[in-house]
C-alpha cells in the first residue's frame, strides 16, 4: 500500500474511528485502525466487536492495498507531523514508513486479514433521517440519565421509540427519567435499545453544519447512524425496558415555576457541605413566593433561598443534589416548572414554555420521617 493524503483530513479521520477502538485488548489487533486504500480514497475502520465507526477521506492513492495499524501510535504520530501532505508506504514485510516533511516513523503493521469483519447489520432500509443539531438537543437532554448499573443492562442505553410521525427517547436509572420526543417523519415503527456509548460517540462526531442531516437505519439487532461523512454501527441492547409512561405521576398539587439559573446556584452553594462520604440530602421548602433550600452535614449548615411562583399547596421535598443539579442543567432553558404530586412522590420537572423534554426525579425521604 502507498497513499498520500492531506494531514488534517487523516488526522480527524484517525481521531473519530479511535472511538470504537479498545485501548487494551487481550487480541492486539483490536487496538489499532484498519486503513484501507482503494480507488481515489482511503477507508479508516475502528471496531470493538460491538461499536464499529468508518470515515472515508480523498487520498492519492500510488498503491491499493489494506493494513492495521495501532490506532494511539498513528494518532499521536500524525498529530505530530507537520502540516501538509502525509505519505504511508507499507512494504512486503509489513513495516509501515508514515512521512510528512522531513518527519519520518517506522512501525509495524498488522495485517488486515486478522481484523474482524463488521456484522452485515442488514439494516438497510433508512428508518428516519433528522437535522443533526436536533439530534444533538436530544442526547444533551438525555443521555445524562442513562443508568450505570450493568445489573439493568437495558438501562445502560436510551430507548428509541420510532413511530411515522414521532421519535421519542428516554433515558432512565431509577432515581430520575428523561423524555423528549419530536416530531420527525420516519419509514417504519420500531423501538430498539442504544447504548449510551454509542449515543455519546454519535454526538462527538455530529457536525457543526445545522443543515447537515443525520441518517438512522435500524432493525432489532443493529443501529446504523450516518453523518458527516462518518458511518457508525452498533450492535443494539437486548432485554426490557420499563414501561415508562406508567411511573409519570398524573395531576398535581404542587405547581412551582422556578428561575433555572438561580436554582442551580442555590444548589451548587448548598453542596459545598455535601460530600461522597456526607450524603445528607437538601431539605427544599416550596412556598407562597420563594423556595427555601437546607442542608446540614458533619461540614456544616446552610440555608438559602430564591423566589418563585406558586400554585397549590407548600410542600418540603428531599433531593439528591446531584440528580437534581443534572436535571436542572440539562434543561438547557430559562425557566422551568415543577409539578409535585406530595413529598414522597416523583417531581415532575417541565420546560415552562414548549415541550422539549419531561424529566422525572424521585424524592429523598428524610431519615427522621
Amino acid at each position: 500500500m502507498n497513499i498520500v493524503c492531506d494531514k488534517t483530513l487523516l488526522s480527524a479521520a484517525i481521531d473519530g474511528v479511535s472511538k470504537a477502538v479498545t485501548l487494551r485488548s487481550s487480541i492486539p489487533v483490536l487496538e489499532g485502525i484498519l486503513l484501507k486504500a482503494e480507488g481515489f480514497q482511503l477507508t479508516l475502520t475502528g471496531y470493538d466487536l460491538e461499536m464499529g465507526i468508518t470515515k472515508t477521506i480523498e487520498a492519492n492513492v500510488r498503491e491499493t492495498g489494506e493494513i492495521v495499524l495501532n490506532a494511539k501510535l498513528l494518532s499521536d504520530m500524525v498529530h505530530r507531523m507537520p502540516g501538509g501532505d502525509v505519505t504511508i508506504l507499507v512494504a512486503d514485510n509489513g513495516k509501515t514508513t508514515i512521512q510528512s516533511g522531513v518527519a519520518q516513523f517506522e512501525i509495524q503493521s498488522i495485517s488486515a486479514s486478522d481484523y474482524p469483519d463488521l456484522p452485515n447489520t442488514g439494516a438497510e432500509e433508512q428508518t428516519l433521517s433528522m437535522k443533526a443539531p436536533i439530534l444533538n438537543d436530544i442526547i444533551d437532554r438525555t443521555l445524562y440519565a442513562v443508568s450505570q448499573d450493568d445489573k439493568k443492562p437495558a438501562h445502560t442505553g436510551e430507548l428509541f421509540e420510532i413511530s411515522p410521525e414521532k421519535l421519542t427517547v428516554v433515558a432512565l436509572d431509577g432515581y430520575r427519567l428523561a423524555i423528549v420526543e419530536r416530531d420527525i417523519a420516519a419509514s417504519k415503527e420500531i423501538r430498539i435499545i442504544v447504548p449510551s456509548k454509542t449515543m455519546a460517540e454519535v454526538q462527538h462526531l455530529l457536525p457543526d453544519d445545522a443543515d447537515e442531516e443525520v441518517y438512522l437505519f435500524a432493525n432489532r439487532r443493529y443501529a446504523v447512524f450516518k453523518t458527516n461523512g462518518y458511518t457508525i454501527m452498533s450492535r443494539l441492547i437486548e432485554g426490557e425496558f420499563l414501561n415508562y409512561r406508567t411511573v409519570l405521576p398524573e395531576g398535581f398539587r404542587t405547581r412551582v415555576t422556578v428561575d433555572c439559573k438561580e436554582f442551580v446556584d442555590t444548589i451548587e452553594r448548598a453542596s459545598l457541605i455535601i460530600t461522597e462520604r456526607l450524603k445528607n440530602p437538601l431539605r427544599i421548602m416550596f412556598e407562597t413566593d420563594k423556595v427555601t433550600v437546607r442542608c446540614q452535614t458533619n461540614l456544616g449548615k446552610v440555608v438559602d433561598e430564591f423566589g418563585c411562583k406558586m400554585e397549590g399547596e407548600e410542600v418540603e421535598i428531599g433531593f439528591n443534589n446531584r440528580y437534581l443539579l443534572d436535571a436542572l442543567r440539562n434543561a438547557a432553558c430559562e425557566k422551568v416548572v415543577f409539578e409535585i404530586s406530595g413529598p414522597l412522590s416523583p417531581v415532575k420537572i417541565l420546560p415552562a414554555d414548549g415541550k422539549d423534554f419531561t424529566y422525572l426525579v424521585l424524592p429523598v425521604r428524610f431519615k427522621n420521617d
